[in-house]
Order: C-alpha cells, then structure tokens, then sequence
C-alpha cells in the first residue's frame, strides 16, 4: 500500500512523526509520503522511524498557493528539504500564517467569539505550521462551538465571517518552488478544490502529477481526474489525507492506495530533475 498524502502534528495533524509511521506500518503501507502544510519539519522528523519500521518514506509537502484569494494546494514529492531557496519560501509562508491566525482572532473577538491566539503564535515560534484548525480547535475549547465542524462552517470557511484571505504565491509559482528544491508538483485533491479551469493553465507552467485518488474522490470523481491526467499527460499521485482525531472529514487510511507502476512513474519524473 502506497499513501502519499499524510499529515502530523508538525501542521494539522493529531500524531507526532514517529506516531504517524507506527500507524502506517502497523496497516500494512510500505512507502508514504509526510506532506505538512507549508512545512518539512515533520517529514524530516519522521526519517529515523521509517528506516527502522522498513518503510519508505518520500519526502513531500503540501505548499498552500493563492488563486483569486482562495487557497489552493499543491503537493510536492521528492524534494531537497534542505533546499534553501524552499526554506526561505517558507519562511514566507509562515510569516503569512501568523498574519492570518491574528486577523481571524480579531474577526473573531468582533463577533462576540474571543480566543486567545497566543498558544498558537507561540506553537508556531515551536515550528509548527499553524492556521484554521488551530483556531476551530480555539473555538471548541471555548465553548463557542459544539465540534471543530462548527467552526469551520459558521466562522472559517471561505465567504464566512472569520475567514481571511491568505495572500501569497500563484499555484505556478509554487510549482516553481517544488521544482527549485527538486521535487516534483500535483494538484492536491482537485474534487474539493473544484477548479477544474486551473489545472490546463497549470500543466502548461509545468505542474507534473494531479491527485486523482483521494479520500474525498469517489468513484466517479476519481476517474474524471484520471480521465483529467490522461488529456493534460500528467502523471496520477493519491493518498489518503490523513490528519487522525483533528480532521473534519472521514479519510481512508490504509484502505486507499495508488499502484505501484504509479509510484514508479513519479520516480522516473523526480529523477529527471536530478542536476
């Protein structure tokens, strides 16, 4: 089994690292990828467990891109975690997570909802990369919300009266990135995303895989972005999104894999941006 879209508690998730990988080979995965938001610190963390427990660890990262001010994500596998030029990117893009998660706790003290945002900030300084769950995690504790669902759909989501619009780089420009540090780009989990007329404009710029398996995907959905890869010639990337107690939607883990001559194609593609 093949995941290659998981998450730890370096950004969203609810397990550390190592957590994480005794979890993935306790069902049954043999090669995962760690994608962090807008961060490698807990791929990084997780090399040590995966070499003992045999499993192959590919590095990655979930880089969060801006398209008419609604976010846009873009997955990176293979890459240089040491890149410089990606470790400067995200110095950036941290710096724009703290401007977020201050603006929403203002919004949200406006309506009436005041949480501190402190801990965050303060976790953030830890290296952890921080944003909407922390605070729907915020209004939970608070009481001002019955799960972080709520939160999400009364105040955060997009149009909501907490959300704010993160600013930052183009989907093609963070392709760039992904390709700078070596890596190879795919659209993250295009059916939640639902905009389709970004993914032509973004193979031309060179995006190389989409993500057609994806918890959220159901049968139908996962053929139209098969069907999607195969006209843009694009390679196919999946995984199951795994976030554990924290995420608000029911995920796959262990059960949803893409192939093995899949995974090979992406490693042929990586490889051909080696220097």
């Amino acid at each position: 089994m093949i995941d290659l879209h998981l998450h730890t508690t370096a950004s969203d998730g609810a397990l550390s690292p190592p957590e994480l990988v005794e979890k993935a080979r306790s069902a049954g995965l043999f090669t995962i990828s760690i994608t962090d938001h807008d961060t490698t610190a807990g791929c990084d963390a997780a090399l040590d467990a995966a070499r003992a427990a045999g499993i192959d660890l590919i590095p990655g990262i979930e880089v969060s891109a801006v398209a008419d001010g609604r976010d846009v994500h873009i997955l990176g596998y293979f890459i240089d975690t040491a890149s410089g030029s990606l470790r400067a990117f995200l110095d950036r893009q941290r710096d724009e997570r703290l401007r977020r998660v201050r603006e929403m706790g203002d919004r949200l003290a406006a309506l009436g909802c005041r949480i501190d945002v402190a801990p965050i900030l303060e976790s953030a300084a830890r290296g952890r990369s921080v944003g909407r769950p922390q605070i729907a995690s915020a209004l939970l504790d608070a009481g001002y919300v019955g799960s972080r669902d709520e939160a999400f759909d009364r105040f955060l989501e997009f149009g909501g009266p907490a959300y704010v619009a993160r600013r930052g780089a183009s989907p093609a420009e963070v392709v760039a990135v992904i390709h700078g540090a070596g890596g190879i780009a795919s659209l993250a989990h295009p059916g939640v995303l639902r905009r389709d007329e970004l993914m032509a404009p973004l193979a031309a710029a060179g995006l190389d895989a989409l993500e057609a398996v994806h918890s959220d995907h159901d049968a139908a959905a996962e053929a139209r972005y098969r069907a999607c890869a195969r006209d843009l010639s694009l390679l196919v990337s999946g995984g199951s999104d795994f976030h554990g107690e924290v995420q608000h939607r029911v995920t796959r883990f262990g059960a949803i894999s893409i192939s093995e001559e899949e995974l090979a194609a992406l490693r042929r593609a990586a490889h051909r941006r080696l220097p």
